[in-house]
């Protein structure tokens, strides 16, 4: 898969100074917009994570949104979770030409060096089956990341591509690198249907064939991660058998 380094076509951006959340601002926007819409927040005054966990957002890191109007069903949509992961780390690989250095934790999160550098949150709203729009956000530690005591217990530590690679990059440089990395792979999908980005989303995926814990909201399940499997499920191989789990928190 090649990249073109130019802003994507048919894709709006929006710069903003400060913002709620981008995601918010999404879902305000979503039903005026004519196309799909980059929205960047250069400060966020309530950034959040996965299932309302708050998102610390100093200055200098990224937060930014792609909403977008899928036409396929809420499941293939909840797909390009891994879309957006294999972009991003597509983006911080042209940023520091360091492929070797990323990995892609299940089921939203980019580390580097093992630490958590990105995180992913996907939202929709719609009825029936349908969705009538889906937003993308996506926050990055480019120059700081929070302390420990700011994060879950058990959760990996999180770091800065400033602090890890030396880099400085600013939010606009960043978005100019993801947004035609996301494009590539949002083409990737649209044409070539999940198989390939899971391919692709595998081959980077860190502690695969290794023990793991997956936590959903009822229960633990400790076990080998097998695989991802074709509706984007974690597949692990447990004491008790094969366990298959569309939603969960990943603990190594």
């Amino acid at each position: 898969m090649s990249t073109d380094l130019s802003w994507p076509a048919n894709i709006e951006k929006r710069v903003l100074a400060e913002v709620d959340s981008t995601n918010a601002e999404a879902a305000r926007i979503a039903h005026t917009l004519a196309g799909p819409t980059w929205i960047l927040g250069l400060h966020q005054t309530a950034a959040r994570g996965r299932r309302g966990r708050a998102w610390a957002n100093p200055p200098g890191n990224f937060a930014a949104t792609l909403v977008m109007r899928p036409s396929e069903p809420a499941e293939r949509v909840a797909l390009r979770s891994f879309v957006a992961a294999l972009a991003l780390r597509d983006a911080f690989v042209l940023a520091s030409g360091r492929p070797e250095a990323f990995s892609l934790k299940w089921p939203n999160d980019v580390l580097l060096n093992g630490g958590k550098v990105a995180g992913i949150l996907l939202e929709s709203t719609g009825t029936g089956g349908t969705v009538s729009h889906m937003a993308i956000g996506i926050g990055v530690n480019l120059i700081a990341a929070p302390p420990m005591s700011e994060v879950e217990a058990a959760a990996l530590p999180p770091v800065s591509l400033h602090g890890e690679t030396g880099l400085r990059v600013n939010p606009e440089e960043f978005l100019d690198l993801l947004a035609p990395s996301y494009a590539a792979r949002e083409a990737q999908f649209t044409t070539f249907g999940f198989a390939p980005i899971r391919e692709a989303w595998l081959a980077c995926a860190a502690r695969l064939g290794e023990p793991i814990l997956a936590r959903t909201m009822t229960e633990e399940h400790y076990g080998t991660f097998e695989t991802v499997d074709e509706e984007g499920a974690l597949v692990l191989k447990t004491a008790n058998g094969r366990v298959t789990l569309p939603a969960a928190d990943v603990f190594f």
